[in-house]
């Protein structure tokens, strides 16, 4: 195809093209002016206030150094941490108050001064705190028999998470939260297994404040220690220049290479993605730069949005951090850390795989080259650079793998560790404003999650309280009717439909308390049945209705949105399919297994990837056919169980396409393909 054609189907829309001064301040995460309005007209997170009154900036700046600070030093145990209601609740109330200086009420609120109505909700805010620290005996004593002001402070307390997560992720958590608290007052009416003995207002609004099942629960508990701590490392790794090392590296390894922008940005996000851990987040730092880039070598608008936005997705499923959902999958399942990475690494690889295998036949087809290799640094210039920036992820690893230490302490060493390191170089070296930047920073940067994580207590505190896990767990199977493969199916939809419109982290809390559970009914390993369900609450971020990490690359791209998401789903097609994969094999996760029969495993599921890849794309060596890429779609579902005549089949499936593409190539072309 040429790149007329090319350019042919790009849709309507300018998107952003950048000179190389702007582009060289993309590489670094420094967005344009258009391109800060395009994300924020798709991203509610990024629509936040920039203050006029200097005065009031500087306070706000120094009340997020400040709340950093906090849990910093509660995290490391500089000061003594608070009761566990006094510190999560405190916690609560100081991402309520940033973010309702941070948001204003609507969009015809004021985006440069604090409303009166603000005003009032910071103060709320810090009502249920005060109240526990005040009288926290009296709360626990209490916890089932609530007086009239335990149950004042509890309604308080709903109505500003309820409002501080619609203004800081929209409208569908806090709505799903007012179906399950409808569901929790009204379920006596419900027929058949949804029904349950029906609870009061009273009964409800205590259990969400005065114990850790409800708001101030498990999600909140990750959020207030290891969200935090790993988004403030993010940004501080952000400040010393890591997401510049990660493009030039990327650059460097893989920019001459057919497609090779495309290439750049699917390792660079791997990369990025798995410390910052925000979909969203690393679309807008890493497809400010990767996305003109892909433009500019004959990409469509709409193939250059999915290519950023699939790269920047996978990253949460990515060790070694896997944005922080490692560490929840660790205290929901209690395994350690080091289990969850071992059996997460090869499912995450064989998602990049399907990626980059689409990625390349798509530059092949379309016949885009590579940039020239004059224009891009060397590996080892780019490692003399920057490499000490990979001292800080070693690390981690190893505190978190061989030291002994809790994930908490290890995250604060290497902050430290990763400020002292950077300073090794001048061109890496963070002034003390960047310090305070990065702190600032990532103090916004965990509002809209740990609000997200708070409204999640609501919905849990109802399950728990209902038995509704239970209750869906019974359902999902029902529906299955008991099968595997239709069970896993439900699942996935409900998965997904869950995590529409919901940050990953929040999304998988919520899925692994209704959906995982029907898979461990069905035998299947908890580990495998969590990521499964996290995979699909990841996957939400790309699936039309509602994909917000889709819809962010479009605006950057000036693609269609709806048809960047479907675009999105048919590049990470591989993606779709691996979660069955490790169900159906878990020699995948290599669990319960020996390495000679994982990497017979393995090796069939990177062939089977290969297979979908040359299915979506209709190529490997040259257009294929309907027949063979009905032959290489089948093949690659027979790879999908460990069977050894599964794999035989599967095998001789991927003999009869490269027959067919290699006599077809040699008819067009007269020769052999080069190897």
């Amino acid at each position: 195809m040429s790149k007329e054609k090319v350019d042919m189907e790009k849709p309507q829309g300018a998107g952003v093209d950048l000179n190389d001064a702007e582009m060289a301040r993309a590489k670094e995460g420094v967005l344009t002016e258009e391109q800060q309005k395009i994300i924020e007209s798709f991203d509610r997170e990024q629509s936040v206030r920039r203050l006029i009154s200097p005065v009031m900036s500087k306070i706000f700046y120094c009340a997020c150094i400040a709340v950093s600070l906090y849990h910093f030093a509660i995290s490391s145990s500089l000061i003594d941490p608070p009761l566990t209601l006094v510190h999560r609740s405190l916690h609560v109330a100081m991402m309520l108050a940033l973010g309702f200086v941070l948001y204003p009420f609507g969009k015809k609120g004021s985006y440069k001064k604090i409303s009166w109505c603000d005003w009032i909700f910071i103060a709320l805010s810090f009502t249920a705190p005060l109240y526990i620290w005040a009288d926290y005996l009296g709360v626990v004593e209490r916890a089932g028999m609530p007086n009239s002001n335990d149950i004042l402070i509890a309604t308080i307390l709903v109505i500003v998470v309820l409002e501080g997560s619609r203004r800081m992720t929209g409208l569908v958590l806090p709505v799903l939260a007012l179906i399950f608290i409808a569901y929790g007052l009204f379920g006596r009416g419900l027929p058949g297994m949804f029904g349950h003995r029906g609870y009061t207002w009273v009964q409800l609004s205590n259990h969400f404040f005065a114990n850790t099942e409800g708001i101030y629960g498990t999600s909140v508990s990750v959020a207030a220690s290891y969200i935090f701590l790993f988004i403030l490392f993010g940004t501080v790794m952000s400040k010393s220049g890591m997401g510049a090392f990660f493009n030039d590296l990327a650059m460097a390894l893989a920019g001459h290479y057919k497609g090779g922008p495309a290439k750049v940005a699917v390792i660079s996000s791997a990369m990025f993605g798995s410390i910052n851990g925000s979909a969203v987040a690393n679309v807008v730092t890493a497809g400010a730069f990767t996305i003109p880039l892909m433009k500019k070598t004959g990409y469509s608008k709409i193939f250059a949005g999915a290519v950023e936005a699939c790269a920047s997705v996978g990253g949460q499923a990515l060790p070694p951090v896997m944005g922080a959902a490692a560490f929840i999958m660790a205290e929901m399942i209690n395994v350690s850390y080091s289990v969850i990475i071992v059996h997460a690494a090869i499912p995450a690889l064989l998602y990049y795989l399907g990626v980059i295998i689409q990625v390349h036949l798509r530059a092949v087809k379309l016949g885009l080259v590579g940039l020239p290799k004059d224009r891009l640094p060397q590996v080892m210039t780019v490692l003399k650079a920057k490499g000490h920036l990979l001292i800080p992820i070693a690390l981690l690893l190893y505190l978190l793998l061989f030291s002994g230490y809790t994930v908490v302490l290890s995250a604060v060493i290497t902050i430290v560790g990763t400020i002292v390191i950077a300073g090794l170089r001048k061109d890496t070296r963070m002034s003390f404003k960047d310090i305070c930047d990065a702190f600032a920073d990532g103090a916004k940067q965990t509002v809209p999650v740990a609000m997200a994580c708070a409204c999640v207590g609501i919905i849990i505190g109802v399950v728990s309280k209902t038995g509704f896990g239970l209750t869906m767990a019974n359902a999902i199977i029902s529906m299955g009717q008991e099968s595997l493969l239709f069970t896993l199916f439900f699942s996935m939809i409900t998965c997904m439909v869950l995590g529409m419109g919901v940050p990953s982290i929040p999304a998988y809390i919520i899925t692994a308390t209704i959906a995982a559970p029907a898979l461990a009914k069905l035998g299947i390993p908890v580990l495998a049945a969590h990521l499964f369900s996290f995979y699909y609450a990841m996957f939400a971020n790309l699936t039309p209705p509602v994909c917000l990490a889709a819809f962010a690359a479009a605006g950057l791209a000036g693609g269609d949105p709806m048809r960047t998401g479907f675009a999105s789903v048919k590049l990470a097609l591989a993606g779709f399919i691996v979660p069955f994969m490790f169900i159906y094999s878990p020699e995948l996760m290599l669990i319960d297994t020996t390495w000679l029969e994982g990497i017979r495993v393995v090796i069939g599921a990177c062939i089977g990837v290969l297979l979908i890849g040359v299915a979506v794309e209709g190529f490997l060596l040259t257009k294929a056919n309907w027949f063979v890429r009905i032959v290489a779609m089948i093949s690659a579902f027979g790879l999908i169980d460990s069977g050894l005549w599964t794999d035989l089949a599967g095998m001789a499936g991927l003999a009869v396409v490269v027959a067919v593409q290699y006599f077809l190539f040699k008819r067009e072309k007269g020769q052999a393909p080069a190897a």
